[in-house]
């Protein structure tokens, strides 16, 4: 019975990675579905059970919870996020408050509110200092969180990345997109739409290792289709000067086929741009990434040809999932990289995203989903 309940709730969790080409380091993004189901997934649909059983409020979770793992200690773990006030992140902190509440654990939200590597990096150290018992780190830099992830791993404290992932890291697992292989499939979905003539791929700051290998993704497959010449915008990591950006690029490019970005203000950028400039009438192909409202609603009203949802919620429940069964397993399960999706919505798949409101997209604090 609990192996069925967990592979339906395996199921509801996994997105298929629908790719047509493995990317260099796609052996460590994959995670079964029936290796989860004797690990982490199993003990995430016992710990469910637990909490159904004994109430649904977080007290009652919390103590199901100790029962079920064996330990009664509170756990407290660290997130460090590179855009800490960024709305893109308001489901990946609900998720992992959801699963605190769900393991009786508790978590901090720190970091940089505008990618200050140095920050994060402090950031990181004070958690290790401090005592945290796992951290969750966006790793936005090849480099810069080598060390303190090196010094907290010695320390017995497990680190995790989320988000954004760096090659030479020592971290014991990655939960996010598989950036590459998505920027592979949006370079397809260019091609499909496009077919030939000038292309703008515009990304907030290039050389992140959030952003940068979507962008290098999509110019792997763009750069055989010689008939298609693309041109690479940095936009910058605040909006009103992503909007500025993409608007005087439009201005001076009356030739442009299509706009495309890797970021999530820029995407939303884009279609502020087409629906100024009404390029739908003209022919022009838009798309990129993430979901803000106002993409929401300007993809729906077919301003865009498609945005591609990453999944933020699970960026932030996995990490905490993962963190606790490392924790109190004592380092026996836990760990697995998980590829948190590559969703395409369109103007008719994102109706459900516009009618509804869910902590699983940051458009409500309540438990559940109900109509918007």
């Amino acid at each position: 019975m609990n192996a069925d309940i967990a592979a339906e709730a395996l199921d509801r969790l996994e997105w298929r990675d629908a790719r047509r080409s493995t990317p260099e380091r796609a052996p460590r993004f994959a995670m079964a579905r029936r290796a989860a189901l004797t690990g982490g997934g199993a003990a995430l649909a016992s710990a469910m059970l637990a909490a159904c059983s004994s109430g649904s409020d977080a007290k009652a979770s919390s103590g199901s919870a100790g029962d079920t793992f064996g330990s009664s200690k509170k756990l407290k773990f660290v997130f460090v996020n590179h855009v800490t006030t960024n709305t893109f992140f308001v489901p990946t902190r609900y998720g992992a408050q959801d699963a605190c509440d769900l393991f009786g654990a508790q978590y901090q939200w720190t970091g940089s509110e505008n990618s200050n590597v140095n920050e994060m990096v402090n950031a990181m150290n004070t958690a290790i200092t401090g005592g945290a018992d796992g951290l969750a780190v966006a790793l936005v830099d090849d480099k810069a969180f080598n060390s303190p992830t090196d010094a907290a791993i010695k320390a017995d404290i497990p680190v995790v990345g989320y988000n954004a992932d760096a090659s030479t890291n020592s971290r014991l697992a990655y939960i996010g997109q598989d950036l590459f292989a998505s920027g592979q499939e949006m370079g397809n979905r260019i091609v499909d739409l496009v077919g030939s003539g000038p292309v703008a791929l515009f990304i907030a700051t290039p050389g992140s290792t959030n952003l940068q290998p979507r962008i290098d993704g999509a110019l792997s497959v763009l750069k055989a289709h010689p008939s298609i010449t693309t041109s690479t915008v940095a936009t910058g990591a605040a909006i009103p000067a992503e909007l500025s950006t993409i608007d005087s690029y439009v201005t001076a490019h009356s030739d442009v086929k299509g706009l495309f970005a890797v970021d999530a203000g820029s995407t939303q950028s884009i279609a502020q741009t087409m629906q100024k400039h009404s390029l739908r009438g003209k022919g022009v192909k838009a798309g990129g990434y993430d979901l803000t409202p106002i993409t929401q609603k300007l993809l729906a009203s077919d301003q865009l040809d498609f945005t591609i949802d990453q999944q933020p919620y699970l960026q932030g429940f996995l990490p905490v999932l993962e963190l606790y069964l490392y924790t109190v397993s004592k380092t026996l399960s836990g760990m697995a990289d998980v590829n948190t999706g590559l969703k395409f919505l369109d103007k008719t798949t994102v109706k459900p995203y516009n009618s509804t409101k869910s902590r699983y997209e940051g458009s409500s604090k309540a438990a559940g989903v109900s109509k918007s």
